[in-house]
């Protein structure tokens, strides 16, 4: 069985997600959404909030798809979490060239610690490529309309979570 492991914050899941969550289903058996705690980034929502958000999103994909699709989170390195979870390949979203560098020094970290967890990248699709959590955060702060960036289930959490 091919696991893969697609961690991040995911404070919150945008569509932007949903589309790499997609289409990295087709290329596995399994797919685990790795939720990071990561205490240092303060997140908006609390952890059980975005695994929430998260499972909501993925029995939609699981259905859609025919993967299997979890979520899963973890607060230890990521190659950790790709042992924890079985996973032999890790997917990661890139947007633009500046995600990239970023990545690739991931990518020769974790290939250190354990070179037989390969990293696979997927680009975002042109449509959702300016989107990022952070600023889907501040859009929705400011009064904007967050519906093109995020499910109508995100954007109630966010319209509630600025109330």
């Amino acid at each position: 069985m091919r696991i893969g492991l697609y961690p991040g914050t995911f404070d919150p899941i945008t569509l932007g997600h949903v589309d790499i969550i997609r289409r990295a289903a087709i290329l596995v058996d399994r797919l685990v959404i790795g939720v990071a705690i990561n205490r240092d980034k303060g997140p908006l929502f609390d952890l059980d909030e975005r695994v929430s958000m998260i499972e909501e999103e993925a029995r939609k994909l699981s259905a859609e798809t025919g993967t299997e699709i979890v979520a899963h989170p973890f607060e230890n390195l990521l190659i950790s979490c790709a042992h924890d979870v079985g996973a032999q390949v890790i997917v990661r979203g890139l947007r633009a060239v500046a995600d990239f560098e970023y990545e690739f020094q991931m990518v020769g970290m974790n290939r250190s610690l354990d070179s037989s967890v390969e990293t696979v990248f997927l680009m975002a699709d042109a449509n959702h490529q300016a989107i990022a959590s952070k600023l889907v955060k501040e859009i929705a702060r400011l009064g904007g309309d967050v519906t093109k960036f995020v499910s109508p289930t995100v954007k109630q959490a966010l319209l509630a979570k600025f109330a």
